[in-house]
């Protein structure tokens, strides 16, 4: 079974070596697969070319949506395997869109690279079945806040934050655009019990004086309630760009 990757130009996988640029991994040398489809829908997601294709009527503020066809590209599960050991990176970034909804393909995959360190990106609603959680190092958990424009049954599941909560390589990475975002990250953690040592609190945005901006008030709130800043480090280094 193939497995669907987003495109950094039509026809080239968005597989590639970069810096992780955000969460506990920031700026460690790593190698990169961006799956594409989404099930949820941010106004501000930084990749709507992984699922806001032409006929999606969901909202995005950007408001363009994107060819299918030019955007997505299937590869089976050796030849994604076989392109990210050729980078040579002793760990690998598995994000998108949300990995988790090509559960079996990227299971398969991962288990051709069995030297590699895995961490996923996901937004935190669905479940990695048995056979994929046993390969995995690290999860990047990034539930989605009112700010997002997700309704909050489909992307805060309540079981789901509560197994992550109790999941010790879970690490929760929650987008935040204004200081009332911060508190509804509080209630998060009280509600679910998530320790404040995994949350790791990232300023939206996708050019860096819109993240310099947020950042000076959100490091304050960090201090405030022992939580850590995460930085978007590729912004910094290489701009709002696919396969960086």
């Amino acid at each position: 079974m193939p497995l669907t990757l987003a495109t950094t130009t039509p026809g080239e996988p968005e597989i590639f070596g970069s810096l992780q640029g955000e969460g506990p991994s920031m700026g460690k040398p790593c190698a990169f697969v961006r799956l594409s489809r989404c099930n949820l829908a941010c106004v501000w997601c930084d990749t709507p070319y992984t699922w806001h294709f032409e006929g999606d009527n969901r909202p995005h503020r950007g408001e363009e949506t994107y060819d299918r066809k030019a955007n997505q590209l299937n590869l089976s599960e050796e030849d994604v395997a076989a392109r990210i050991a050729a980078l040579g990176k002793p760990r690998l970034i598995v994000t998108g869109g949300e990995p988790l909804l090509q559960a079996p393909a990227l299971t398969r995959m991962l288990a051709l690279l069995p030297d590699m360190t895995i961490e996923i990106e996901t937004n935190g609603s669905v479940a990695p079945p048995p056979a994929l959680d046993a390969l995995i190092h690290q999860y990047n958990v990034s539930p989605k806040l009112a700010h997002s424009g997700n309704p909050a049954d489909l992307a805060l599941v309540p079981e789901r934050l509560g197994h992550w909560a109790q999941e010790p390589r879970a690490f929760f990475k929650f987008v935040v655009a204004e200081p009332a975002d911060v508190e509804e990250v509080l209630k998060l953690a009280e509600t679910y019990a998530i320790p404040a040592s995994r949350i790791y609190l990232m300023a939206e945005g996708t050019d860096t004086g819109t993240l310099e901006a947020r950042e000076r008030w959100l490091a304050e709130l960090c201090l405030s309630h022992n939580l850590t800043l995460s930085k978007r480090l590729h912004i910094q280094l290489y701009g709002d760009t696919r396969g960086t």
